[in-house]
């Protein structure tokens, strides 16, 4: 997955148990304070009723969407199941920096 390296968005992919098994770079820069999450569960970096979301989704298969402030910076965090032949295999969440002000088209 080497294309993802020089995305300018953090793409971190879960395993149904909470198991971090992939992070692009951006992704491994953004939470460097925990250092190389693979093989982390994200229990151990979210706060309980963060972690009961993400078990929420992993048990659902819905998909989660809302923006963050952080640092000065406006986010958009997209957290969405990842599935191999219909079977749900963890999440895939993707967080990328959006202005705060922005254009919104209706098409």
């Amino acid at each position: 997955m080497s294309y993802f390296n020089e995305l300018d968005c953090a793409i971190t992919v879960c395993d149904t148990q909470g198991t971090v098994i992939y992070c692009n770079e951006k992704s491994q820069q953004t939470f460097a304070k925990y250092g190389d999450l693979t093989g982390k569960n994200l229990q151990d970096c979210h706060p309980p009723k963060a972690w009961e979301k993400i078990q929420q989704l992993l048990q659902t298969g819905e998909s989660n969407v809302y923006s963050i402030e952080k640092n000065g910076q406006k986010k958009i965090i997209y957290q969405t199941p990842w599935r191999e032949n219909g079977e749900l295999k963890g999440l895939i969440e993707f967080s990328f920096v959006v202005p705060f002000e922005m254009p919104h088209f209706v098409r």
